[in-house]
């Protein structure tokens, strides 16, 4: 249990329900994990205090409220892509009160000082950057500071710009600079937006990894992984493009052809209409999905693939525990699944050799032997004991190992000396601040009632009666200033697209602010309106700022709008 959690860029109350009841609630009941105790107003006492940054007044805020009362949670509610800003003003306050680890700095980290010398930010300063009033910075720094364990953790919402890596680093600084890291109550971490996505991270979903959190460019790493596939250095692949820079690549026509698996970037890529015009160009698609998703519509060849209560294996949580997954349908029709869809593809590319398991368990056996001595060793995880133990947590490098349910607790890093980097984290501005065409921030996000792209949720009756479509959330003040109401359909432009949407007017936004939930297709996608800017380390596109206008629709705009949730058979708001 924490004393202090500073959660930034997440609503897991919306967004990771599950992860909320049952490890937020916990902190807030005093550390009672008893189900049936309830947990709203005046029936349990706090034990920490939670610190939440957002742009949003969301729903995480206010059921945090209720649970811990109003005293213990502090809501920032801070200017879009200014994070950095913050927490380089919070380090810079909680070593000018003495509170950081000194210990703990010099026998365990590295880098502190330069990174003060480039970090250090007044409260003025950083007040005029975030927009958040100074008396607040400096309860959220002493709240922090003056804890004896405490919580960090962030979602999409600060990883999600154009200097997102810095973001994340910045706060980093601020949980090693007080030696908030390997112990009880402590730590940082990510929250994972959908289901495996750690386990995905881990094993190389990404274009420059290999399994067990290795680097595809290390000599090293590649001669392990070399060997366990039976292959040269010369047929491993060096680093990848990203998703955004491969739509770019189709866009110039480098690519001939594309197999996009589970994945429906013409809801969830940014810059939509850009992304379109790269499928159009595009002389082969083939899309393995297990529903017609938009992008599917795109496709030379759609397979239909399986949903994972169709197929054997694991997911590992956001905490890094490895479940097991047992299939509890087969596919249905001719639908098969993904995994023997992959083995029939490799069979007739001619590496059928390759690719001789006979079950899905020999898949996960030969993860085990690629994982073995990376940082997410899966090597002493089996399906029998991820069974019998309620799943492992990784590294578990034997199988007479119990797992880590918590990293670091000898305080050392993974970096070759051991040491945790602190790092230089200058705040920059986003890609597209407003401006005098654009003087409003727009930022997007997810609902509560759909999931990612909906394929799977604007499937379900009841999801979709609850939000039927996308709405533009907007503070009275700015909709005063705009002569705008409520549920009048307003047009949402960039430089990129307009969007025409009813309008939400509501007190839980930031008045320079608007938000649109991005989980619609076609003419109702707010990534038509977002950036594909991208982060120069990770090539994360910037979903979370973009300059934007808002205005009445216009006559035929409202009259294509309400056709169009006709269409869909949505509901179109009044005349």
């Amino acid at each position: 249990v924490a004393d202090c959690i500073v959660a930034t860029g997440c609503n897991p109350y919306e967004t990771q329900s599950n992860y909320f009841l049952n490890h937020w609630v916990q902190n807030l009941n005093g550390g009672s994990v008893d189900k049936k105790k309830k947990w709203f107003p005046g029936e349990s006492a706090a034990a920490a205090k939670i610190v939440i940054v957002d742009p949003r007044r969301s729903a995480t805020v206010v059921i945090c409220e209720q649970i811990a009362g109003k005293d213990n949670v502090l809501h920032l509610d801070i200017e879009p892509g200014s994070d950095t800003a913050l927490f380089n003003t919070l380090l810079t306050y909680v070593i000018d009160q003495g509170w950081q680890d000194k210990d703990f700095i010099a026998k365990y980290t590295k880098n502190f000082d330069e990174a003060m010398k480039t970090n250090r930010m007044s409260l003025e300063d950083g007040s005029k950057a975030t927009g958040i009033p100074v008396a607040k910075i400096r309860q959220a720094a002493e709240w922090w500071g003056t804890a004896k364990t405490s919580y960090l953790m962030h979602a999409r919402g600060m990883e999600q710009h154009a200097h997102g890596v810095n973001n994340c680093l910045s706060s980093i600084n601020i949980v090693l600079a007080s030696g908030r890291i390997g112990r009880p109550g402590c730590g940082y971490s990510t929250i994972t937006g959908q289901g495996n996505g750690q386990g995905g991270r881990e094993h190389g979903h990404k274009c420059d990894q290999l399994p067990g959190n290795r680097d595809i460019e290390n000599p090293v790493h590649r001669a392990h992984i070399c060997q366990v596939w039976g292959i040269t250095d010369e047929e491993l692949p060096h680093k990848g493009k990203t998703a955004v820079e491969l739509f770019e690549d189709m866009h110039e026509g480098k690519i001939g052809g594309f197999l996009n698996i589970c994945c429906n970037p013409m809801v969830s890529h940014p810059d939509m209409n850009y992304a379109r015009a790269a499928l159009e160009r595009l002389p082969f698609l083939c899309v393995i999905d297990f529903f017609m998703s938009e992008t599917a519509r795109y496709a030379d060849v759609v397979l239909p693939g399986s949903l994972h209560e169709e197929e054997e294996g694991t997911s590992t949580t956001a905490e890094g525990r490895v479940v097991r997954i047992r299939a509890a349908v087969s596919p249905p029709g001719e639908a098969r699944t993904d995994t023997w869809i992959l083995l029939a593809l490799a069979r007739r590319l001619g590496r059928a050799d390759k690719f001789t398991y006979a079950d899905n368990q020999e898949i996960f056996a030969e993860l085990r032997r690629a994982s073995a001595g990376g940082t997410a060793d899966y090597a002493g995880i089996t399906w029998e004991r991820c069974e019998q133990e309620m799943g492992v947590f990784w590294p578990c490098p034997t199988e007479g190992h119990p797992g880590t349910p918590r990293l670091f607790e000898d305080q050392r890093s993974y970096h070759p000396d051991g040491k945790f980097h602190l790092h230089t984290t200058a705040y920059r501005l986003s890609a597209e601040p407003p401006d005098a065409e654009y003087p409003i921030y727009l930022t997007s996000g997810r609902s509560v009632f759909h999931y990612l792209s909906g394929t799977q949720t604007r499937r379900i009756k009841f999801l979709v009666d609850k939000a039927p479509g996308p709405l533009c959330e907007m503070h009275p003040q700015l909709a005063a200033q705009l002569g705008l109401v409520d549920r009048q359909l307003v047009t949402v432009e960039t430089r990129r697209g307009a969007l025409t949407v009813p309008l939400a007017v509501v007190e839980t936004i930031r008045p320079d602010t608007v938000f649109v939930p991005y989980h619609w297709p076609e003419a109702l996608a707010a990534n038509q309106l977002t950036v594909r800017a991208l982060d120069p380390v990770s090539k994360m596109p910037e979903f979370k700022v973009a300059a934007c206008r808002v205005r009445a629709a216009r006559p035929d705009e409202a009259a294509q709008a309400r056709t169009l949730f006709a269409e869909l058979r949505l509901e179109a708001p009044a005349p």
